[in-house]
């Protein structure tokens, strides 16, 4: 953290979101543990694709989305994917330990829906209010309860 970035945001909004984000991991941790598939769903969405986004979109994201210019297309693009790929890697990784039974088959595309579904919830402007690291997890369960 620097000087420049205190100044703006102010120390106690730089520390928000990392709060969350290890808060909503560690309840997702708590509630759903290793056997459910919407539990290592939330968690791929908040490490592979969340953080990806962030590292991606600061690098390459000079076109920005015409809904948000604080977002941007490249960003966008590796949250869905590296919610998907984490997504699908932590499922095959959980399967072949023998804590959940999926048919990758039908796991796979409704891992997609949800995937952009978080994607679009996290490029949404209305995250200027509403923390990124509580929406995403949130519409992510949400989802994957009704979907499954």
């Amino acid at each position: 953290m620097n000087f420049t970035q205190v100044a703006i945001h102010g120390r106690g909004e730089l520390l928000r979101g990392p709060s969350y984000y290890v808060a909503i991991l560690a309840a997702v941790t708590l509630t759903y543990w290793r056997e459910s598939a919407v539990g290592l769903l939330v968690i791929a969405l908040m490490c592979g694709g969340d953080g990806l986004a962030d590292i991606v979109g600061r690098r390459f994201g000079s076109v920005k989305l015409p809904h948000n210019g604080n977002k941007s297309w490249a960003g966008s693009a590796a949250m869905f994917l590296g919610s998907l790929g984490m997504a699908w890697a932590y499922m095959e990784l959980f399967a072949w330990l023998g804590y959940v039974h999926p048919d990758m088959r039908a796991v796979v595309p409704v891992m997609a829906a949800i995937s952009a579904a978080a994607t679009v919830t996290e490029s949404l402007p209305i995250n200027q209010r509403v923390d990124d690291n509580l929406s995403v997890p949130a519409v992510a369960a949400l989802l994957g309860h009704l979907m499954q």
